[in-house]
C-alpha cells in the first residue's frame, strides 16, 4: 500500500491548548515520518493554510464558545465539506464526538475508512457540569452509540476510556495510547534554584499543569493545598494554565491566602519541563481525563503524579503516583504518602514509568488503527519535532523581588 493521505479534524484547539494540541502536533508528525501525508483541519479566528512539522495545517472559521476561553468550532458545514472533498482523504481522524460527528456518516458514504478518537469520555464530561449520574449516562449511552454507527473505528486511549463503549456493546473499538517526549521531558532538567524560586520558602512544591476549565476541576488543587497547609505542611502550588475559571481561582488563593502562583499559559514546551521537573508532586485532580498528558510529561521530568481516581490516570501512573477520592482529604493523604518515600525512589520510580509511553509506540498504534503501512528511514521514523513557536511567556514568576538569571529559553537559572 502506498502513503495515505489522512485528513484530521479537531475542535477546542488554541494556541494556549494542552494536551490535544500536543498529541495532534506529535501524531502528525509521527505520520508524516512514517510516510503518509497528513493534513489537520481546525477552527480558528480566520482562514489559513500552513505546512509545518506535523503536516500541512487548514484552520478555517469557525466561531468562538461563551465561557471557554477561547475555543472555536467547526461548525459551518458546507465549507468544511468543500475542503473534505477537495482534498479526497484516504482516511478521516477526528478528535471530536459531538458536532463533528456528521463528518463520519461522510466518510461512510464516500467509502472512505474514519476513526474518531474519544479524548474524552461522556459521561465523565457531564457529570463534571453537574448532570446527574444515571441521566449522563443514559445521554452518553445514546451519544457514544452514534458515534460507533458512524466511524469506521473508535480510538481509545485507555482501558478506563473504552469501558463506555464496550458497555454499549460497541465491537469496533481499538486501544491506541498517546505518549511523551522523553527527550525533552527527563529528570535532568531539575534545578535547585528554580525549585526554590517558585517554592518562595515552602518545604514542598506542588505544580498543576490543566485548562482551567470546570471539567478539570482545578479547584480541587487549591483544596489540596488548604488541606496540605492546615495540616502543617509547607507546600506551595504553581498553576500552569489558562482558562475561564482563572480569575476565580486567583481570587479564591488571595482571600484564603494560600500560596498559589498562577502563570497562565506556558508556551515554551522547554520551560514548561522545567518546571514539572522543579516541582514535587505533580497534582491531576480531573476526573473525566481519558489519558492525561500533563500528568504523563511530570512523570518523564521524574516527578510523582497524584491524580483523581475517577478518572483514566491511576491506569497510566501505576505505582509512579497514587490515586485519590475527589476530596482534598484524600488528596493530601495521597501527597504525603508520596513525599513519605525516599527522593531518589519515587523521582526514579516516575521516570521509569514514562518511559513505557514512548511516542514511537503510540504512532504506531494509531496507524495500526487506521490499517496504514510504516515506510521510511526507521531511525528517524518517530523523532519528536518542536512544537510551533510559543504565544505565551514562559514561566518566569513575577515578583517584588529580584528573578534569577534568565536562560536563552526564557526559563531561570
Amino acid at each position: 500500500m502506498s502513503a495515505l493521505r489522512i485528513v484530521r479534524l479537531a475542535n477546542f484547539v488554541t494556541p494556549s491548548s494542552g494536551g490535544l494540541r500536543t498529541a495532534l502536533h506529535a501524531l502528525g508528525a509521527g505520520y508524516r515520518a512514517a510516510g503518509h501525508e497528513p493534513v489537520l483541519i481546525v477552527p480558528g479566528e480566520r482562514a489559513s493554510d500552513e505546512e509545518t512539522g506535523q503536516g500541512r495545517v487548514i484552520t478555517l472559521p469557525g466561531p468562538e464558545l461563551p465561557g471557554t476561553g477561547g475555543y472555536r468550532v467547526l461548525a459551518a458545514r458546507r465549507p468544511l465539506r468543500d475542503v473534505l472533498e477537495g482534498l479526497a482523504p484516504d482516511r478521516l481522524e477526528v478528535s471530536d464526538r459531538t458536532t463533528l460527528r456528521w463528518t463520519g456518516e461522510w466518510a461512510r458514504r464516500h467509502r472512505i475508512p474514519s476513526v474518531m478518537v474519544s479524548h474524552e469520555t461522556a459521561d465523565g464530561v457531564l457529570r463534571t457540569w453537574g448532570v446527574p449520574g444515571a441521566a449522563a449516562g443514559r445521554a452518553a449511552d445514546r451519544l457514544n452509540a452514534r458515534s460507533a454507527w458512524a466511524y469506521s473505528r473508535i480510538v481509545c486511549t485507555t482501558e478506563w476510556a473504552e469501558r463506555e463503549f464496550l458497555r454499549i456493546g460497541a465491537r469496533n473499538v481499538v486501544r491506541a495510547p498517546l505518549g511523551v517526549d522523553l527527550d525533552r521531558c527527563r529528570p535532568q532538567r531539575r534545578d535547585p534554584e528554580l525549585r526554590a524560586w517558585y517554592a518562595r520558602g515552602a518545604d514542598v512544591l506542588l505544580v498543576l499543569g490543566s485548562r482551567l476549565s470546570v471539567e478539570k476541576r482545578p479547584g480541587a488543587a487549591l483544596d489540596a493545598l488548604a488541606e496540605l497547609r492546615r495540616r502543617g505542611v509547607r507546600a506551595s502550588l504553581v498553576v500552569a494554565g489558562e482558562g475561564p475559571l482563572r480569575a476565580g481561582l486567583a481570587r479564591r488563593a488571595q482571600a484564603q491566602r494560600l500560596p498559589a502562583h498562577f502563570l497562565g499559559h506556558v508556551g515554551d514546551r522547554s520551560a514548561m519541563a522545567d518546571l514539572q521537573a522543579a516541582a514535587d508532586i505533580c497534582l491531576a485532580p480531573g476526573p473525566a481525563e481519558t489519558f492525561g498528558l500533563s500528568a504523563l510529561e511530570a512523570l518523564a521530568c521524574g516527578t510523582p503524579v497524584v491524580a483523581s481516581a475517577s478518572s483514566a490516570l491511576p491506569e497510566v501512573i501505576g505505582d509512579a503516583g497514587r490515586a485519590a477520592a475527589d476530596d482534598a482529604h484524600s488528596f493530601a493523604d495521597a501527597v504525603e504518602d508520596l513525599l513519605a518515600r525516599p527522593e531518589a525512589v519515587r523521582r526514579a520510580a516516575a521516570r521509569a514509568r514514562a518511559e513505557l509511553f514512548g511516542w514511537d509506540t503510540a504512532v504506531a498504534a494509531f496507524l495500526a488503527a487506521h490499517d496504514a503501512p510504516v515506510s521510511g528511514d526507521p531511525a528517524l521514523r518517530f523523532s519528536p519535532t518542536p512544537l510551533p513557536p510559543p504565544h505565551a511567556a514562559s514561566p518566569v514568576p513575577t515578583a517584588a523581588a529580584p528573578a534569577p538569571a534568565v536562560r536563552p529559553d526564557g526559563a531561570p537559572r
